[in-house]
């Protein structure tokens, strides 16, 4: 495996769903299953897009109900992420069809910040107004959708699918107001997860649609769906994460919170790896993992207490996990992983999140959000790389053939359960 190529970060630019590039694998050159066809490609770009379309639309949210002085660059990377899934959808299927989907993408979030700005006000009758303006968008974006795929995805399947995503924001923000930090953090996770159900039936009508743009690859197949699964636990950690740092540094209500969802995603990526390596296994992922999270928490409190040496502290214990990490993966692996190349990305990772909380704390929001996309980003590049050795150990889990028909998921449910890859 070519760790350098698969570890390069996701470029922010506008992941085209249509493959330009042959660094894939046709599925008549192959007997083995691989995470890398031009439709697992296709899958892990709209990952990537819908689920950061969630995360920074929670968290976005919430920046504007406290009149965070970051809300503006937090909005701002939301409109970035709608950019790209408008030219993503315009790569399919023309720049009129991308134009259209930005305008009813941009109206949906508008909505949200109308309920946003009703609920500050205390206006129910405004509330209402946008709950029922986004009503009609999921009427109207569903069939959009539909036609857009010859009706591969069925209207009413999409429209129940968004009602999922609306209440869950919804969901998310109100509990987040009401002062119930463990249920909104809760519903933003479920948002974030929803998603990938979401790229899942997009990306399989999409295959069907134009199976000779894909090689007449499959976009859901075992080992599709361990990358997908990755892609989901690895991004999540990255962006629940920041927000973490975030809150330790300005000692808000919900950092306690926002500490235990990380924990609980540390918790599913241990039975991620226990399912395919063991408890035993999983056990000691755990507790390196764990650890590293400790460290990056050791970090903010260094700032907070502007206290260099427990800053310089923390920053050498995360390159002894880099090290640690690396050399788990590669005998977890049978060397699928070598510890040498998977090194530079583990600390790409810390730095990413240390930029990130730097640039937090130095109230340049600006950069603060580029760099946390990139952060998320990378995740992304990782879980290939991930999810490519953990496939090419182990062949017989992820041989298994897929039902030849598309997933009955419409844009809603949820990708799996992500516990078990």
């Amino acid at each position: 495996m070519n760790m350098k190529k698969t570890f390069l970060a996701l470029p922010l630019s506008a992941a085209l769903l249509v493959p330009t590039s042959m660094d894939v694998v046709n599925a008549d050159e192959h007997n083995m299953p691989t995470v890398e066809t031009e439709a697992v490609e296709l899958r892990a770009s709209l990952d990537k897009l819908f689920s950061e379309h969630a995360y920074l639309a929670v968290e976005t949210m919430r920046k504007s109900a406290e009149g965070a002085s970051d809300f503006e660059a937090s909005a701002n990377a939301l409109s970035a992420n709608t950019n790209e899934l408008s030219q993503a959808v315009a790569s399919v299927y023309g720049d009129e069809a991308g134009e259209k989907f930005k305008t009813m993408w941009s109206e949906h979030i508008g909505y949200f910040v109308d309920y946003v700005k009703a609920t500050g006000n205390e206006n129910e009758e405004a509330k209402k107004l946008a709950l029922d303006e986004l009503d009609q968008y999921r009427q109207d974006f569903s069939k959009f959708m539909a036609g857009a795929t010859d009706d591969r995805l069925k209207s009413d399947e999409l429209a129940e699918g968004l009602q999922m995503h609306v209440n869950q924001l919804i969901s998310a923000f109100d509990s987040y107001v009401a002062g119930d930090y463990e249920q909104a953090y809760a519903k933003e996770r479920e948002a974030i997860d929803h998603m990938y159900g979401v790229s899942k039936g997009l990306s399989s009508a999409v295959v069907d649609q134009f199976p000779d743009k894909f090689n007449n690859t499959k976009a859901v197949t075992p080992a599709a769906d361990l990358r997908s699964n990755l892609n989901h636990l690895l991004s999540e950690h990255t962006g629940l994460a920041s927000m973490a740092m975030q809150n330790g540094l300005d000692e808000s209500e919900d950092f306690d919170a926002s500490v235990q969802a990380l924990s609980n995603n540390t918790d599913d990526l241990t039975a991620a790896i226990s399912s395919i390596y063991g408890e035993e296994a999983g056990q000691e992922f755990n507790k390196i993992w764990t650890g590293h999270i400790e460290d990056f928490v050791a970090y903010v409190e260094g700032t907070a207490a502007e206290d260099e040496a427990k800053q310089e502290e923390a920053m050498k214990a995360l390159e002894d996990y880099r090290d640690n990490f690396a050399m788990f993966l590669e005998e977890a692996t049978g060397g699928e992983l070598q510890a040498d190349a998977l090194a530079p990305s583990l600390q790409q990772h810390a730095d990413y999140l240390f930029n990130t909380f730097d640039q937090y704390a130095a109230e340049d929001y600006e950069m603060t959000y580029q760099t946390l996309r990139e952060s998320y980003a990378h995740m992304f590049a990782a879980s290939k790389a991930l999810s490519s050795g953990f496939v090419a150990q182990n062949p017989d889990k992820f041989a298994s053939e897929m039902p030849s028909e598309m997933p009955d998921t419409g844009m809603g449910g949820s990708a799996g359960s992500n516990a078990d890859i």
